[in-house]
């Protein structure tokens, strides 16, 4: 019978076939949902999984779903997270290679997962949103794409509009003086060309971040000299206990047939990462102790005073984001490797002009340059007022929670400004995200609600306690960092005040409180004709509530989190290592 009572377009009719049906009556909703990368692809999943009475449109604009790690396809390509925890929480993987896995092997661990769940239903591949603008009549949004295959462009429409398109896959070129004039290869990590071959080149590498981390070891061994031009220090080594290792058959065999292995590795690797955020807080002795071991090991692998008086920082470990760097330090040693510290000042039709006075011609230029991480929806993004997003954020991005806009109703996003990024296990988060949208999904199909947007004063509130809490962080030291859109000056723009395990809890209820909630009428008509929707279920127990004991879920909030988590079943978490090993029992 629920079938029956889908609305048809328009609050009148919404209202009528509300009341005529039975309390919580689940209305069609249209979602629209940008960029099928690891975001979208669980959103998918979980809709699927999870509701009925709705449709799902994903425009991507690649060729291929899994977004960055599709894109993403230079020399040494990898995640700085171990890869068995680089999974969704209920999807493992058996066979990685290795700790830190290559970009290759993780676009099959997504392209696969879609595969599985047969997600490629909902996508549209080479389809580019340009823009979006809130309907006032019909409530949510006029969408426009374009069909990057022949240029048309699609018209579309949604009730709720959710943005998946990632911060870390809009790559740009620096902005260096003269970039236009160099008559050599230019190229970008994150716009690879596989065609060019670096065997026996001059190749000049700019930029020590992430990317650069990885290209450097892997190309070394096949140019024959690498110049790479660094500007700034950086803290560079695996956390201990997860340096890089390569599993081996017998280890991938366990991990497949032994009951329990695969999990309890992967529990005790995450309860590592989730007791890693004291690192970030100032004073704190995981702090002070890593700080230690990080210096020694930088120390040791580049044994030379010259590069540790430049590439040591004096500012805290865990100020930009922190990376494994496996082989980097090693590699600045090498007799075919050149290090130019120092800002690169212009760029010739030869190489690089460095602010040392001297050119420095080379073969191939490799920008390892980064992304535009402002935050800013890349198409105009048009509310009821008629106010652009791109424009309300063009000085500093306000979110609440990472996940929602004011003033901009129906509209949500993963990995927005001020989310746990870079505080834990980032995925375990995009999951909690997840939830929390469907949540408010389930809220606008089962209630007659037109509009939801967080108020002005909740994010307002969420910004001061985010800039509060900010302080006691290492985040806050002077380094240049993307966290802080590229400055080191900058208020704190990318990540949660807390810890990953902190923001999984905030997110599990809706704060209906700190939102404004525009209803389709009375805002009660969600009661409907007086029937429950047990009532109209002939396959369902009517008296379900009767029982021989009170069997209820906890209804405080402590106990139930305590249920959810486990408590009590873990002896202690104090002597958990990165390794994955409980260090309690086996030392």
């Amino acid at each position: 019978m629920a079938d029956d009572l889908v609305p048809q377009r328009g609050p009148a009719n919404n209202a009528a076939k509300r009341l005529a049906g039975p309390i919580h009556a689940e209305r069609h909703v249209r979602i629209i949902c940008i960029g099928a990368g690891a975001s979208g692809l669980v959103l998918a999943y979980k809709l699927q999984r999870h509701f009925q009475n709705y449709t799902l449109q994903i425009y991507e604009k690649n060729t291929e779903l899994s977004g960055t790690w599709w894109e993403n396809k230079y020399p040494g390509c990898a995640c700085d997270v171990p890869a068995h925890n680089y999974t969704w929480s209920f999807e493992p993987k058996l066979d990685w290679s290795a700790v830190y896995a290559g970009s290759g092997e993780i676009f099959n661990y997504f392209d696969g997962f879609a595969r599985k769940h047969h997600l490629h239903q909902y996508v549209k591949t080479r389809h580019q949103v340009i823009g979006a603008q809130w309907n006032s009549e019909k409530g949510g949004y006029d969408v426009k794409a374009t069909n990057l295959r022949d240029g048309s462009v699609v018209e579309d429409h949604c009730d709720i509009l959710i943005n998946a398109s990632g911060i870390l896959n809009n790559w740009r070129y620096p902005a260096i003086p003269g970039l236009e004039n160099y008559k050599g290869v230019l190229l970008h990590t994150a716009n690879w060309d596989n065609k060019v071959d670096l065997t026996g080149k001059h190749v000049g590498l700019i930029g020590n971040g992430s990317s650069g981390i990885q290209v450097l070891p892997t190309i070394q061994p096949i140019v024959s000299k690498c110049t790479t031009f660094i500007r700034e220090p950086t803290w560079v080594s695996p956390v201990q206990g997860l340096e890089q290792h390569v599993f081996s058959d017998k280890e991938k065999l366990e991990f497949a047939t032994k009951p329990g292995v695969l999990l309890d590795y992967r529990k005790n690797v995450e309860r590592g990462l989730n007791g890693q955020f004291g690192l970030f807080l100032k004073g704190n002795n995981i702090n002070e102790d890593t700080h230690k071991y990080f210096l020694s090991q930088m120390k040791e692998k580049l044994h030379n005073e010259y590069l540790e008086s430049k590439l040591i920082p004096d500012f805290s470990v865990g100020c930009r984001r922190l990376t494994p760097g496996v082989g980097y330090l090693e590699s600045l040693g090498k007799e075919n490797v050149k290090v130019v510290y120092g800002e690169i000042t212009r760029v010739t039709e030869k190489g690089c002009v460095c602010d040392d006075g001297n050119e420095y011609p080379v073969d191939v230029l490799i920008c390892a340059t980064g992304f535009d991480t402002s935050f800013k929806p890349r198409f105009p993004l048009i509310n009821p007022e008629g106010k652009n997003l791109q424009d309300e954020w063009a000085k500093e991005p306000e979110s609440y929670f990472g996940i929602s806009a004011a003033e901009f109703p129906n509209y949500q996003f993963f990995l927005g400004p001020n989310c746990p990024i870079g505080n834990g296990p980032v995925l375990i988060a995009i999951e909690a995200q997840a939830d929390y949208m469907l949540k408010f999904i389930d809220r606008w199909q089962t209630h007659n609600i037109k509009s939801f947007a967080p108020k002005k004063a909740a994010v307002r509130d969420f910004i001061a306690h985010k800039d509060h809490f900010m302080q006691q962080t290492v985040w806050a030291d002077p380094c240049r960092s993307w966290y802080k859109a590229g400055s080191s000056a900058n208020k704190i723009t990318a990540l949660w005040p807390g810890s990953t395990l902190h923001y999984m809890e905030a997110l599990m209820e809706l704060r209906l409180e700190d939102y404004d909630i525009e209803y389709e009428g009375n805002r009660f008509a969600w009661l409907g004709n007086g029937y429950s929707q047990t009532e109209l279920d002939p396959t369902a127990d009517w008296a379900y509530y009767i029982r021989e004991a009170d069997d209820d879920e906890p209804l405080s909030r402590g106990k139930r989190r305590k249920l959810l988590a486990k408590s009590g079943t873990v002896t202690s978490n104090a002597g958990v290592s990165f390794s994955g090993k409980d260090t309690a029992k086996s030392g």
